[in-house]
């Protein structure tokens, strides 16, 4: 059985390879021809514009991959149906679990490797794009975003902005003032940063004053703040909760309880993580019907492209879902729930009538 398993997983991992390759080529050509809007603003340039497209595809194939796991079954399976090689496996004694059981190893191998994806390349690719994508455009030198908050260059100036609420307000912010030998005079912190009529406004403002007698710290409830850090900049440069790690977003989830904010889009997104490894089963599961029910007799185009449209009708259903949650309430984890219940419901009614 463990080499019937190998045979069975490598064209399934095979063909999922592949939907991946071209699914990741159409998008990383798509995000560049739109990207090509912004070439020529500032320092970014046509090179820019690709190398940015490249490092948005390991979050993107992070988020398709349920899909492309769908896409791959129906193929990998679909090649061994065509060519009457589950025919003969059938004809062996071996039961259709035990199929789908196979493809279900290989789909591990494939969860783990995206769960690696998701949680080290694509939160620091991400990060990595969209730092780039900002200096160049906007000619101010944003020497990294990390998941530890964003550090800037204004001036003489040095600003850490721990956390990115939104493009208009700043928690946790850090402002340290260099003379022009580039020695530290001056550093204001503030536990939050509001954009309003132009300029900054920092609430719960320390200032520590570094001179020649010591330093000397005082302290105001509100102080304006002018800075090149302007709210078009910090939009181009704010990470999505989807591209974070778990362990980001369980932090900054903490931190959000913490100070009284909401923390339910980021709660949606750790969700969304955790329940992956449910997702994947799901679509393996759902690849069975396509093989051996009703579909069995069709060309593989056929199979494939309702495979495409149950693929897509998921995606735009667990989107849905998760944006009508944030804004009626609902608990996160049950608008994460309705896609994977719904299609797993399906799978299951479509596997019936195979028996």
């Amino acid at each position: 059985m463990r080499l019937l398993d190998r045979y069975i997983g490598k064209a399934v991992l095979l063909s999922t390879a592949v939907v991946m390759l071209v699914l990741l080529s159409l998008f990383a050509f798509a995000t560049f021809v739109g990207e090509l809007e912004g070439v020529g603003n500032g320092s970014y340039d046509a090179t820019m514009a690709i190398q940015y497209s490249l490092l948005l595809m390991p979050g993107l194939a992070y988020q398709l991959f349920p899909v492309v796991v769908l896409l791959g079954s129906i193929i990998g399976l679909g090649s061994l149906a065509s060519q009457s090689e589950l025919i003969v496996i059938r004809a062996a004694g071996v039961s259709i679990k035990r199929i789908v059981w196979a493809v279900m190893k290989a789909g591990l191998i494939l969860l783990v490797l995206m769960v690696v994806i998701g949680e080290f390349v694509a939160p620091k690719a991400e990060i990595k794009a969209q730092s780039m994508r900002a200096e160049a455009m906007s000619g101010q030198m944003i020497s990294f975003r990390t998941e530890r908050g964003l550090w800037a260059r204004d001036g003489r100036n040095v600003v850490h902005v721990r956390d990115l609420f939104s493009k208009e307000r700043l928690g946790n912010i850090s402002i340290y003032e260099f003379d022009e030998q580039n020695r530290l005079t001056t550093m204001t912190t503030a536990k939050q940063a509001v954009f309003i009529d132009g300029q900054w406004s920092l609430s719960t403002v320390s200032t520590s004053v570094v001179g020649v007698a010591g330093v000397q710290t005082t302290r105001h409830t509100e102080m304006g703040w002018h800075s090149l850090l302007v709210p078009d900049l910090i939009s181009v440069v704010t990470v999505k909760p989807d591209y974070l790690s778990v362990f980001g977003l369980y932090r900054y989830i903490g931190y959000l309880n913490d100070n009284g904010l909401d923390s339910t889009q980021y709660v949606l997104a750790i969700w969304k993580k955790l329940m992956l490894p449910v997702t994947t089963a799901v679509m393996i599961f759902l690849s069975v019907p396509f093989v051996f029910g009703s579909l069995r007799t069709v060309g593989v185009g056929q199979r494939i492209f309702v495979g495409t449209l149950f693929g897509i009708a998921y995606f735009l259903i667990d989107q849905t879902t998760g944006h009508m949650g944030v804004v009626w309430g609902l608990p996160p984890l049950l608008s994460v729930l309705v896609a994977p219940i719904a299609f797993l419901s399906v799978a299951i009614m479509l596997v019936r009538r195979i028996y």
